[in-house]
């Protein structure tokens, strides 16, 4: 998705950022660990100290919350941002789908994993990163892996991946799992018990995204039944 007035060219795909994708909706969970990854990001948007940050976080750990919503803080400060799923875009010719996009004033690239043993990607990214560093833009990139643990080929790029600030997403814990659940339900309207949250958890993979599509399935089954979200309807809608 692209914000600001600058228009490059059209993407291949539909790409799309969520709208409730917010820095203010990210969980922080008790310990607080993400604290300082979250005041960073929030810098990164407003100011151009920074030019280059990786963050990295197992799956559904929230790295890709944070990138949109860091296209949407962006669109607030009326700024030019687009977010690029490679998980959706890294069939297409990465020459073509690259070009122009240093003019960017923030580039969010997702899913830099799938990278590896793609050649041809990674030499597309290496000139992309020159440029937007040339330009001036900032690039923000996320994985599962931290740059280091990536398994990038191409030493040019592996050494500017390493360059920048990286932080680490921590992942939440249970109980920090079952808390976010119970918060995205009253955020959404609707009130989730939390032995309801708890039967989610323990039964599904405890990976935050899915949890949150769970979520937001028993909003929906539980809008057009006008039915509270009692075990036996979940049950029932989730089939768990």
């Amino acid at each position: 998705m692209m914000r600001g007035n600058q228009q490059p060219q059209q993407l291949p795909l539909g790409v799309s950022v969520r709208d409730h994708a917010d820095f203010s909706n990210f969980f922080l969970g008790q310990s607080g660990a993400n604290r300082q990854l979250l005041q960073q990001l929030q810098a990164f948007v407003t100011s151009a100290q920074e030019q280059f940050l990786f963050i990295w976080g197992e799956p559904g750990s929230g790295v890709s919350h944070l990138l949109q919503a860091a296209c949407n803080a962006a669109e607030e400060a009326d700024q030019s941002s687009l977010y690029l799923p490679l998980s959706e875009l890294v069939g297409a010719d990465p020459q073509e789908l690259l070009d122009g996009l240093e003019r960017m004033e923030i580039l969010c690239i997702d899913d830099l994993q799938l990278l590896e043993h793609r050649p041809d990607w990674q030499e597309a990214v290496f000139h992309l990163y020159n440029r937007i560093r040339d330009a001036g833009g900032r690039l923000l990139i996320g994985a599962h892996n931290s740059p280091r643990g990536l398994a990038i080929e191409l030493a040019d790029l592996r050494s500017r991946l390493q360059w920048g600030v990286t932080y680490q997403v921590e992942s939440l814990s249970d109980d920090d799992k079952v808390a976010a659940l119970c918060e995205r339900a009253r955020k959404r309207g609707f009130n989730l018990p939390e032995d309801v949250a708890r039967y989610i958890l323990y039964r599904s993979p405890r990976n935050t995204a899915v949890l949150f599509a769970c979520l937001e399935q028993l909003d929906k089954a539980s809008l057009m039944e006008k039915r509270r979200l009692t075990l036996p309807f979940v049950k029932q809608v989730l089939g768990i």
